[in-house]
């Protein structure tokens, strides 16, 4: 598509050229994402290729990472910093390095089980979403 769709149609702001880049190297084979799924490149190789991809950082390429089957990265952001305060460090804000002390003991699971703990009141009674 060209780059007013994804300006006008998806609204993706700065994004769109990136949207745009992704699409083309996707379609013309270039880029090969569906490879991701079955990969066998150590984590830190396979972010390395996520990052390829213009406009993927390390928030974005550890989130890829989950919808591949890998829950090692930790995928921090502002919202989830600020739920690991409140629920983990008594309202206090902490560093990137204590998140993933606190996560580490999971290993290979630390990010799903960082979404876990800071998503888990979402199935607390009352809160539990009826599809």
């Amino acid at each position: 598509m060209p780059l007013k769709f994804y300006v006008n149609e998806v609204r993706a702001g700065y994004r769109a050229s990136y949207l745009k880049e992704l699409a083309d190297r996707v379609a013309s084979g270039e880029l090969k994402t569906e490879e991701w799924l079955a990969s066998d490149l150590p984590t830190p190789e396979l972010i390395k290729n996520m990052k390829s991809v213009k406009g993927v950082g390390d928030y974005a390429a550890e989130n890829l990472l989950k919808l591949v089957g890998r829950y090692d990265g930790l995928a921090l952001d502002s919202w989830t910093r600020a739920k690991f305060a409140r629920i983990r460090n008594n309202g206090r804000k902490a560093s990137d390095k204590k998140i993933a002390r606190f996560y580490a003991r999971f290993n290979s699971w630390q990010g799903l089980a960082l979404w876990c703990d800071v998503t888990r009141d979402w199935m607390e009674d009352g809160n539990v979403i009826a599809w």
